[in-house]
């Protein structure tokens, strides 16, 4: 063998063994954090997010990186920061606060998976198809809270019948739900508020 074959093979393999090695190393995955709200509002929730992943073996700056997006209220810039999300690569979007982070996350991205949190009916909001089948790329928890509204109501007027709770008022942006409770506030008047309200 000659001594230039040797030298080309020698530094061949140099040149080759760094590249297979990185290449056979774990890319640490990133996950896409989109709210509506400010990192104040999330503080005493964000805890709670990491033990979760702790839980499941991520620990954030160890074996998982997260990227946060705070728009502060201004929804206007939710499908900007997923769009960015997407243009970044991460690995999974958690779209937290109502449907609007979700939805934005849902225009930006048919591929990446979106797990959300609600707090309405995530079908008619237009997040998933179905709750038996979601479908796509999304999926979450939603926490039906306008839905929920007349049964809680129903319930604070039979542990407290004297109570006055239909004087309650409640600022409630879903117009089904504000539907619900004036119905519940008519029955009340004709014997009582049930959960089909």
């Amino acid at each position: 063998m000659k001594r230039r074959d040797l030298i080309a093979i020698l530094a061949g393999a140099a040149v080759a063994r760094p590249i297979a090695v990185r290449a056979q190393q774990k890319v640490t995955p990133v996950i896409g954090y989109l709210s509506g709200g400010s990192p104040a509002f999330y503080a005493p929730i964000l805890p709670a997010f990491h033990e979760g992943l702790r839980e499941g073996g991520y620990v954030e700056g160890r074996n998982v990186a997260i990227e946060y997006r705070w728009p502060e209220g201004r929804y206007d810039r939710l499908p900007g920061f997923a769009a960015e999300f997407v243009s970044r690569g991460v690995d999974l979007i958690t779209a937290s606060g109502g449907p609007a982070a979700a939805l934005a996350a849902k225009g930006a991205t048919s591929t990446i998976p979106i797990v959300f949190t609600a707090g309405t009916d995530p079908v008619p909001a237009g997040l998933v198809a179905s709750f038996a089948r979601p479908g796509g790329n999304l999926t979450g928890i939603s926490f039906l809270v306008g839905e929920l509204m007349p049964k809680r109501l129903e319930l604070v007027s039979e542990l407290v019948p004297r109570s006055g709770w239909w004087r309650c008022s409640s600022i409630q942006r879903i117009s089904s739900t504000s539907a619900r409770l004036e119905r519940c506030r008519r029955r009340r008047g004709r014997g009582g508020c049930n959960s089909t309200c």
